[in-house]
This record gives C-alpha cells, structure tokens and sequence, in this order.
C-alpha cells in the first residue's frame, strides 16, 4: 500500500509539473520563429541562431521500479523550447554511447557521462528577429527547466548551447555521473557562459 501510494504521488507530481512547464513556457505564439535549414542564406532584417543541447541517460529498463512511460533510453526523447511564447517539442532518438568506466590506469574515469548509456543530441536550426529573446528550455521527462535572455544581431548567426551538469555518486569521489540524472545546465551564447 505505501509503494502504491508513493507511485501515484510521483505520477501526480509529475503531471503538475508538466501542466507547470506549460505555463513557464509562455502562451502558444507563431511568427516569433522559424526552423531553417544550416545552410540558408539569412535574409536582411533577420538573425540566424543555432540551438543546442544534449543529455545521456541510462538504457531502457536500467532501473526496475522505473515506469513504462519513462523516455529514458526510448527513441522519440523530447526537448521543449519557447522562444517568446512560440512553443516547440523536438523528438530526438538516441544513440548508443558506451564510453569505458575505468582510466588506462585503473583509476575510475571521472568522465560524467562514462558507461554505458544513450546519447540524445539536438542541433537546430532557427531564423527570428535581431534583439532580445526570452529562452526557455524543459525537459519534462527530468522535471528541469531554465530560462535565459539573448541579443541577437541583424544578420549575424549566434549559437544557444545548453550543456548538461549531472548529479554526484554518493562516494567519497563525488564524481558526477549522467546515471544520477541532471543538477542542471549551464548556458552559453557564442561560447560565453550566461548561466
């Protein structure tokens, strides 16, 4: 009784936030942006910004007690993007990623994302108005969200990178590891960090 009691508060928990990343994310606006192609010219009057981000997880039924619906190591695994208001969801299907879990030396590798996992990467490609924009990156299948603003220029190309920063073994080590899921992702524009 207390597992099953326990399951359905995680299940109603997750459903709030996902009706609160909803919310966070703005109203579903159009015209704010357009997916384009990497190589398109971009026209006079426009800025072209190329969106970034990635996240391993462990393979499909590593942890027993993990639900069915779970996306952890499934193909289809969903980033969510507003830019402005203008919501998006793009489905990425993974890939293998087995990167060795111990140094030439014997040492364990202090790699966050050693072992075996799936590698979800996602590189896109948007035309929008030069000025300031509101970002919000979700991954609702990690209950994560952030926020950050950007400048663009007329005509330039910008890069938006979200590179992930994963939870810590409980170990004297504290190495980081993608196993124990995200703590949080750091944002650069251009390679300049903004969060």
């Amino acid at each position: 009784r207390i597992m099953a009691a326990l399951f359905v508060a995680v299940l109603l928990g997750c459903s709030v936030f996902n009706r609160e990343i909803g919310a966070s994310a703005g109203s579903d606006k159009a015209g704010i942006f357009s997916e384009v192609r990497s190589d398109e010219a971009t026209p006079r009057g426009s800025a072209h910004l190329v969106i970034k981000a990635d996240i391993k997880t462990h393979v499909e039924g590593y942890y027993v007690l993990e639900s069915r619906e779970s996306m952890h190591g499934k193909l289809g695994y969903p980033f969510l993007f507003s830019i402005d208001g203008q919501r998006v969801v793009w489905k990425v299907d993974g890939s293998q990623d087995n990167k060795p879990a111990y140094e030439a030396d014997g040492k364990t590798s202090r790699d966050p994302e050693a072992r075996e996992g799936i590698k979800y990467t996602l590189e896109k490609n948007v035309r929008l108005n030069p000025g300031v924009h509101k970002v919000f990156f979700s991954l609702p299948e990690e209950n994560y969200e952030i926020e950050a603003d950007i400048t663009l220029k007329e005509g330039g190309a910008a890069t938006l990178e979200f590179r992930p920063v994963y939870r810590t073994k409980r170990s004297p080590t504290r190495i980081p590891t993608f196993l124990k899921g995200i703590a949080r992702y750091e944002v650069f524009l251009n390679g300049v960090r903004l969060i």
